[in-house]
């Protein structure tokens, strides 16, 4: 399984810094995970202040 970030992104960045395959890309101000180098960490997901990282 893999993270999607969904609708409730606040685009503040904290997961693309934390990502450590940095599989996070910011795409005009909304930040998208590529699925396929995900590694399912959850890294993304403990440092959103919003939980917009959701396994999926």
């Amino acid at each position: 399984m893999a993270y999607q970030i969904d609708s409730s992104c606040i685009s503040c960045g904290a997961c693309e810094a934390e990502c450590p395959t940095n599989c996070i890309t910011n795409d005009g101000g909304i930040f998208k995970i590529n699925e396929a180098d995900c590694i399912d960490c959850g890294s993304c997901a403990s440092v959103c202040p919003v939980d917009a990282p959701k396994q999926i």
